[in-house]
Order: structure tokens, then sequence, then C-alpha cells
């Protein structure tokens, strides 16, 4: 009969499921799998084995190689950086920083300018905590030696209604009609030799963007506009609205930004790890048409400025491991902020879901990554401005038979007499957003350049409506 109670493994040992086990650790440093004599400092994958040599070189290799083979980023043109203090990002201003210097083997040839939003209002922080940390970012940023831009995200409630509306594309940068990839770099060339090579291409201590002032006395904005941006934030319904809203307001902030310093291109942090995850959520949220958008390496949807992702071929571990070994600083902020007691966001739950569901399975979050690799991103296209969401600047995906389906999200109130109704920018909007524009509370908590952009694209249809009826 089997020892159900002793120690020697009888049927009732291995009544649960069995786990993955790991393998044990060899009583023998491992070997650098790439030069094969230095001794192994972390292992990326099972069986990768690196030296910390063979990673830095590994590390820098997979950033300069996705640069170079999308060739979206051109030679001269103006890139900012949108640096969160968190450790991918400080991680991407890091590559630049050793990309741009003299020692590089294959220097950059972009000019670089970084930009920090600080959201400390909307996460709870003090007044006290708020300055230390835009302190402690200022710090950061200064030591890069590029121009910087520190802006709260009160400021994105003053944005215009033009932040909604897709700019012109540029000409001459990756437009068909401008001069192709090579062109460019030969005459980027010739013209460096014709200056003498002064290295007049790379700003490296160009003076500051941000207003002057010395690192421990930041500015905070006036105690008006944080309350109504915290209105705003608790009208809300949802976690998950609140963390749709913050990225709003984030990426036209920063958009603008970039527009009005003439930058043709925003860099953004998002690691592999973060694009997975970001894949699921909106894959959760409705968002399905326009993944290849929102997790691909270009976002073109604001025309004249192009949004790209050189991170998003590393994974969080990779990103840690080098930011450890080699002294690259953060600045961590808490998450967002809230009041209630309710469940996590959508974008908090599938974030512990995939991380839980890594420890177990290593190759999780890269097999959702590279599925999103395989989704175009021609839903997302929009022909007209009538066809594009108001918030988030895609093609719509209501027309036709979708939206029959989509009736029951509409937003059915009779408001009073001279009151204006939610449901009238129903029309205005793709599916993720209806769902995200029910939560967001009364229209006087909305942003104002929301509100504005809305009420014109509404008296514009009704014009239409009105001279097409005059016709008839």
């Amino acid at each position: 009969m089997c020892d159900m109670e002793g120690g020697g493994g009888g049927c009732g040992a291995d009544a649960e499921p069995p786990r993955r086990r790991r393998a044990p650790a060899d009583s023998q440093p491992r070997t650098c799998m790439k030069c094969g004599q230095g001794t192994a400092a972390l292992v990326i994958r099972v069986g990768d084995p690196f030296c910390r040599d063979c990673f830095r070189e590994y590390f820098v290799h997979k950033f300069r190689a996705m640069l170079g083979k999308n060739r979206v980023i051109f030679p001269g043109e103006k890139v900012l950086l949108a640096v969160s203090g968190g450790p991918a990002s400080c991680a991407m201003v890091r590559q630049v920083q050793e990309g741009l210097s003299r020692e590089a083997a294959k220097r950059l040839r972009f000019i670089p300018g970084l930009i920090y939003v600080e959201e400390g209002a909307v996460r709870g922080q003090s007044p006290e905590q708020r300055q230390q940390t835009l302190a402690q970012m200022e710090t950061l940023l200064q030591a890069t030696g590029f121009p910087y831009h520190l802006l709260h995200l009160e400021e994105a409630l003053e944005l215009p209604p033009s932040i909604l509306q897709p700019g012109p594309e540029r000409a001459g940068t990756s437009s068909p009609s401008g001069p192709s990839y090579k062109e460019a770099v030969d005459n980027f060339i010739q013209q460096q030799r014709q200056d003498g090579d002064s290295g007049s291409s790379l700003p490296g201590h160009s003076a500051p963007g941000s207003p002057a002032g010395a690192p421990g006395s930041p500015r905070l904005p006036g105690a008006a506009q944080t309350q109504e941006l915290l209105r705003s934030f608790e009208a809300a319904a949802t976690a998950t609205a609140r963390e749709e809203l913050l990225e709003m307001l984030r990426t036209h902030l920063i958009v603008q930004t970039a527009r009005d310093r003439g930058y043709a291109k925003v860099m953004m942090g998002d690691s592999l790890t973060r694009v997975a995850i970001k894949l699921l959520t909106n894959l959760s949220l409705g968002r399905g048409a326009f993944l290849a958008v929102d997790t691909g390496f270009t976002d073109q949807r604001h025309g004249d400025v192009m949004v790209v992702r050189p991170m998003r071929d590393y994974t969080a571990k990779e990103i840690a491991f080098y930011n450890r070994f080699f002294s690259v600083p953060t600045v961590i902020v808490p998450p967002l902020f809230t009041k209630r007691r309710e469940k996590l966001s959508i974008h908090r739950l599938v974030e512990r879901f995939l991380v839980g569901l890594q420890e177990e399975f290593p190759s999780t979050i890269s097999t959702v990554y590279r599925t999103g690799e395989k989704l175009s991103p021609e839903p997302a296209k929009a022909s007209s401005e009538w066809q594009r969401c108001l918030l988030c600047l895609c093609g719509l995906d209501t027309y036709g038979e979708e939206e029959l389906a989509l009736e029951p999200t509409l937003i059915l109130e009779e408001p009073a007499a001279g009151v204006e109704s939610k449901a009238a920018y129903i029309p205005l909007l793709c599916y993720s957003c209806r769902l995200t524009f029910k939560e967001l509370g009364p229209l006087g908590t909305l942003p104002p350049y929301v509100r504005a952009e809305g009420q014109r694209r509404i008296r514009r249809a009704e014009m239409e409506q009105n001279q097409e009826a005059s016709e008839s």
C-alpha cells in the first residue's frame, strides 16, 4: 500500500497539478554565451547568459537596430523624448546620450529635447512631495545637457481645441513627397563635411527649455487650476475612466509642446512588457481596430507630430538590469490616486494577470507582443475630419450595421432647457471612447478644449444638415 502520510512520496504526494520547476543553480559560474570568456552576470532568457560588457553591447545594439530598421527619424530632425522618471524612459535617455557622444561608433544624427509632465495632483501627492519630485526630475534632466521642458498636468486644461485636429504632415521628413531616408543621410553627411564636422548637429549643451530656476525651487500651478483638474478626475465614475483621462491629457500636452517647439517626432519609453499589457488592455476596452496604432513602433494619428516607441523590444527585466549595472538614475512616482474603495482599473487587472502568468510561463509577454506585431494600422485611418474620433483621433468604427449593436451604449437623457446634452457628443466618438465618455461625469467637468472642439463639430454638422434640407 501507498504511504499516504509518510514523506516517501505516496499517491497523495502529487495530488496538486505539477508546477514548472526551476532548474537547480549550477555550482560553477556560467560563461557568457557571446564572448565565451567572461563570467555571466545575468541570464536574460533560459540559456542566454551575458557578462556585463556583452550585455551592454547587446542593449545598445538593439536600440540602434530598432531606429535603423524603421528609418523614420531623419538626420537633423528635432526629437522630443518623453521622460516619466521610470526605468524605461530613463534608459531611453541614456541610449540617446551615448549615441550622440563623440566616442560612439555610429553617432545618432537627430537633435534631442526632453519633456517631463508632472502629475502629482492626481497621484495624491502633497505640494511638498510634488516639489520634491519636480526637483529630482529637474536635476536628472539638467544632467543630460539636453534642452528640457517641465510641465504640469494642469496645463492640459489650457490646451487649444486644435490639438484634437491632426496637423499637416511635415514636408521632407517621412512624407512620400519628401526625399528618401538615404538621400537625407547623404545630404546631412555632406553638410557636416562642409562645416568641418564641428558637431553643430549635436546640441549637447543647449540652454534648457524650461523657465529659469535652480533645482530645489520648482514652480507649482495655482490652487484654482489644481482644483479644476481634480474635479475632472473625481467626476469620473471608474478607475478605468480616470486612467484613460490621464493618458489622454498627458499625450495631448506632449504633442502640443512638440508642435509649439518645432519637434517632428516624440519618443515614448514603452517597453515590450508595457506594450503587451497595453495591447490586452486596449483589446478589453474595445479598441481592437486601433491596436496597431496604440502599440506599434510609429503612431501618425496627429499628422505633423509622429510618436515612436524605440524601447518596445526591451523587456522590463532587461531594462532593470541595465539601469542597475550602469547606474541609470530614475525617479519613481506613486500610481493614480483614488479616494474610492473600488476594484482596480482594467489597466491594473491586465497588468497583474500578465505579470503573474509570466512568472510561470516566461514566454507569455513576448508571445502577446509578437501577436500584436502582425496587426495592420489601416483600420485606424480616417479620410476626413468627420470620420475621426473626437478624443483619440482614430477613424470611427461605428458605421453601418455596427451602429445597431452600439445602441445600448448611447446616453439617453433629457437635459433641461438650455442645458447641453452629452448625447450630442456620442456620434463624434469611436466605440471605446463612447464607453469612456459615459463615465467621465457631466460636461462641465470635461477639459475645456474637448468641449470647445466638440461644440464646433456639432455646429458644423447641424449647418450641413440644414443646408441639405434647404436644397432638397
